[in-house]
């Protein structure tokens, strides 16, 4: 069972690989401390389970959850956090997401996860709010238009860097395009949203769960 870890917190990495080794059949293949550098991991390596933090830099969690698991992937992503709002519950499901645990969870309730998610079925940890489990099933039932879901991915890369308080040059510098190129996903991205003002776009995103929000 290879496992790819992704937190932007080197010691949480260590001690995610200690916990998970002590499994003779967990294998860790590779570990990522931001959000471009897990996609590109697990698109090289192409791990069995991703666990990823929403919190990361450059690229939070929940939009890599996206991109690992559209397509072909057969990676199957826990999403493994401190978040336990329905914002960021809802938005890991909608995303694909097969586990989401707290990381006050025990060593135990982790392990039980990986194998539960391994074996074709889903995990949420037992402090999950049962209203966003409920919330998330009444919206695959019932499905609504979406203008978050009309980004691209690129759009979506430069939302990410922009809500978390990024300049159009910096953006630029992380995704390795021009400035120019990262004002017109913005102006494009703004358009489909409906947004005026940069602080919508800030609102929709806490409230969205797509900005994970600093502790």
């Amino acid at each position: 069972m290879n496992i790819v870890l992704a937190d932007d917190h080197h010691l949480v990495r260590q001690g995610l690989r200690a916990l998970l080794e002590t499994q003779p059949d967990f294998h860790i293949v590779g570990e990522a401390g931001t959000g471009l550098e897990t996609c590109r991991l697990v698109d090289d390596l192409k791990p069995d389970i991703l666990l990823v933090d929403i919190r990361m830099p450059d690229l939070n969690g929940l939009e890599v959850t996206r991109q690992v698991t559209r397509g072909k992937s057969r990676t199957r992503v826990i999403v493994l956090t401190i978040y336990d709002n329905e914002a960021y519950v809802m938005e890991a499901l909608r995303n694909g997401a097969a586990g989401y645990v707290l990381k006050d969870c025990t060593a135990m309730d982790l392990v039980n996860a990986v194998r539960e998610v391994m074996s074709g079925g889903r995990y949420l940890g037992q402090s999950i709010s049962q209203r966003a489990i409920d919330a998330y099933l009444w919206e695959s039932e019932h499905p609504t238009k979406d203008s978050y879901q009309t980004l691209t991915t690129r759009e979506r890369q430069v939302f990410q860097l922009i809500a978390q308080g990024e300049t159009n040059a910096q953006a630029a510098k992380q995704l390795s395009i021009s400035s120019r190129t990262v004002e017109v996903h913005r102006a494009n991205m703004m358009r489909k949203l409906g947004f005026k003002k940069h602080a919508d776009l800030i609102r929709f995103a806490i409230d969205r769960g797509v900005a994970a929000t600093k502790n």
